[in-house]
């Protein structure tokens, strides 16, 4: 899932930026700002600078710009924060500021973007130095007290030492002092050595775990404000369609009705004293809608449009080198295949919500965001008023995937529902029909695949035509640059930091063919790496049993010049067993990828019943994400990534009747049961020197492992997902 910018249109995109023009210059402000003398003397506690408070009893306040969502980065940025401030980890909390006040204070948070696995990848720098700076000035403080030098004081487990004389103070002690210091500039700061690390690196237990657990966890659909009332929406259950009348008078009388109004020309709401008496009311609310050209779209009407896009004469260019033509010309075995990858629902089990109160003079929400300045932006849009008469206050969410990233519908809905009643607080609700109808889906492709073998089975060129959405064109088309989106090309990139490929082929041409549907794509978690990742890597394997090669050799041969690759492939090769027998009626299969700027491989095995039943024993996974911030939390990270892939290998399919989503609810969109889990073996191996993301890479290859795997135990191949409507009784 990969937000992209902070916001949903140009309009508030501009507005957002407006302060922000120097984004490296603001992340020096990171660690500079305290109180001002008059916080402090009304009895406020001063912050040493923007990421770290500390309270005189010793309790230490960590803010964190980016969002939790099950993911762990609120911990994981906890963790390398107190590392450089060298305090006691019992002691720490966190808290999100707002982006209101990132904007207020020259964007003093940087990004509060979290989506794309960024969130420690893309903020480690600059929030280690937050924590090294506030150790510095603490130390400082302390020394100025006793009038020694600052290099005759360490600091640990938030105690300042000076060892020659015997002394030493606690935090709380001196942060009022250290906050009135001037704060030591960015390249002073020196970063410690992961390994000399002492609470990153390490597997400690989540900050956010105890809460959940008690219920004590307040979500977006728990919050609530004094005189809330309630709403339910209706939107064109078509895409691009509109609403053509509806008649309140019919439910205005009803229990708890307070009003019904209209939402933009496409959604009408009914606002009542409790969620359901609205939801109820707008069941009953009869409309009419206005469902235009795209109701006669079908997902067989979208299919046949990608296909044609396979055989198009034009494409964008997205990896080339050498002359594909030529080697297919000249091979003594030519190849080729297409596969295809649905539309996926992000399906979070906590729906979209947001709460809002406007008046005139100010608008204020209060939602689950991957992207709190996002949600400002949309929030002043929709209100109609400065960014800085509004606020969006950001709360954990139950699940995010990306929905909740780059597009903040249900924000401006809120919004617009709020303004009607100006002064009176309301929280919208959709329900689980409205949020599967109208969701930001991951985009629909098929993929040509074509390989050129010599004549000793080695592959001499390859080419990969995509045919299908642009996320990027439905969100940020301003960032479309000669019909190319980049993000279409995850994982099958020329080397580089990012989404490479793993495998150096003489001759080879990846391209796509744009085709948009009317349904609105989103950065869906592992967003183009996953359907990539199974088109290469199952056309590899293809090649291989072409070749009459072992899958794990074939591909070794192709990477002899991507040694982090192979690195990730060969620990899961050898921890999963490759090359011994697996037990009776098991078989395993393999593949890797590159995403997020991490290297991760697996394998899994699986058992097909003679009837086709499909058993999925075990999948060993390794990761190289450079450095690992939190091990136990990213052994979570990869097993839910499974979890996730898995599901969607299996039953994530959205289909198109109509113009709308057949699909609307977890009866006819099913996730992966506990008794279908496999068990899951992680392979961490940080090799050092970048840092890699950990939500989203292993996601790709859970459904290539298990395609892999099922053609070894049944002899067939498995080209179009989901897994549901394949027949796997050997043949």
């Amino acid at each position: 899932m990969r937000p992209a910018s902070v916001t949903d249109t140009k309009l508030s995109r501009r507005s957002m930026l407006k302060g922000s023009a120097a984004a490296a210059g603001a992340f020096s402000f990171g660690f500079a700002i305290p109180f001002a003398g008059e916080a402090e003397a009304q009895g406020a506690v001063p912050e040493i600078n923007a990421w770290v408070v500390i309270h005189p009893d010793d309790r230490v306040v960590i803010r964190i710009a980016r969002s939790e969502m099950g993911q762990g980065t609120l911990t994981g940025l906890a963790q390398l924060v107190a590392e450089e401030l060298d305090c006691d980890w019992a002691r720490v909390t966190t808290e999100y500021p707002t982006p209101g006040q990132n904007l207020a204070r020259n964007r003093v948070w940087g990004n509060f973007s979290t989506g794309g696995s960024r969130g420690v990848r893309e903020s480690h720098d600059y929030v280690r130095k937050g924590g090294a700076a506030a150790r510095m000035m603490l130390t400082q403080a302390a020394a100025d007290g006793w009038k020694v030098p600052a290099g005759e004081c360490s600091a640990a487990r938030g105690v300042i030492t000076h060892k020659a004389s015997g002394r030493s103070i606690r935090y709380g002690e001196v942060a009022a002092a250290a906050a009135r210091l001037q704060p030591p500039a960015p390249a002073d700061v020196p970063l410690k050595d992961p390994k000399d690390w002492t609470i990153a690196g390490k597997p400690l237990k989540r900050l956010d775990t105890a809460d959940k657990t008690t219920g004590r966890k307040v979500y977006g659909m728990d919050f609530k404000l004094p005189g809330m009332l309630n709403a339910a929406i209706r939107d064109c259950p078509v895409f691009g369609g509109k609403v053509k009348s509806f008649d309140a008078a019919k439910i205005k009388d009803m229990p708890g009705v307070k009003h019904v109004l209209p939402v933009g020309d496409s959604a009408v709401a009914v606002v009542a004293d409790t969620w359901w008496r609205a939801k109820t009311a707008l069941d009953a609310l009869p409309i009419t809608w206005d469902e235009g050209e795209n109701a006669k779209v079908s997902s067989e009407s979208i299919a046949a449009w990608l296909k044609e896009g396979l055989d198009a004469p034009q494409a964008a260019v997205g990896n080339q080198n050498g002359d594909v033509k030529a080697a297919i010309a000249n091979a003594a075995r030519v190849i080729e295949q297409v596969y295809s990858y649905p539309f996926q629902n992000h399906a979070c089990m906590e729906v979209m919500n947001a709460t809002a109160l406007y008046t005139p003079e100010r608008c204020e929400v209060w939602t689950p965001t991957q992207n709190g300045e996002a949600a400002l932006a949309a929030t002043a849009e929709a209100s109609g008023l400065p960014l800085a008469k509004c606020e969006a206050y950001k709360i954990d969410l139950g699940g995010g995937f990306g929905r909740r990233g780059a597009v903040h519908d249900w924000v401006r809905q809120v919004v617009t529902i709020a303004r009607q009643i100006p002064g009176t607080p309301v929280k919208l609700i959709w329900s689980r029909e409205e949020d599967m109808l109208h969701g930001r889906f991951h985009p629909v492709t098929q993929c040509k695949l074509t390989g050129a073998l010599d004549k000793d089975g080695n592959l001499a060129g390859l080419a990969m035509r995509i045919s299908g959405q642009s996320i990027v064109a439905g969100i940020f088309p301003q960032n479309i640059q000669n019909g190319r989106d980049p993000v279409v090309f995850q994982g099958l990139n020329p080397p580089g930091p990012e989404a490479s490929i793993g495998y150096t082929i003489p001759n080879l041409l990846i391209d796509h063919a744009m085709r948009n549907p009317h349904v609105p794509p989103g950065f869906w978690r592992g967003v183009n790496l996953n359907q990539n990742t199974i088109y290469l890597e199952c056309f590899i394997d293809e090649l291989a049993h072409a070749a009459g090669k072992d899958p794990l050799e074939y591909r070794r041969a192709l990477m002899k010049n991507h040694p982090k690759h192979l690195a990730v492939l060969n620990a899961a090769a050898e921890k999963a067993g490759w090359g011994t027998k697996a037990p009776d009626g098991v078989y395993r299969g393999i593949c890797q990828t590159m995403g997020f700027g991490s290297y991760v491989a697996a394998v899994a095995e699986v058992s097909v019943s003679a009837e086709g039943k499909l058993k999925i024993h075990r999948i060993v996974a390794a990761t190289d994400p450079g450095h690992a911030v939190n091990p136990a939390q990213i052994e979570r990270q990869v097993e839910g990534s499974f979890v996730y892939g898995l599901s969607a290998a299996l039953y994530g399919e959205c289909t198109v009747k109509d113009g709308r989503m057949v699909e609307q609810n977890f009866d006819s969109y099913p996730v992966l049961r506990m008794e279908d889990m496999p068990a899951v073996e992680t392979v961490i191996m940080p090799s050092g020197g970048f840092w890699g993301g950990v939500g989203e890479p292993t996601i790709a290859v859970a459904a290539p492992a298990v395609l892999n795997a099922i053609f070894a135990a049944t002899g067939k191949r498995v080209r179009n997902l989901p897994l549901k409507h394949t027949d796997l009784r050997k043949a």
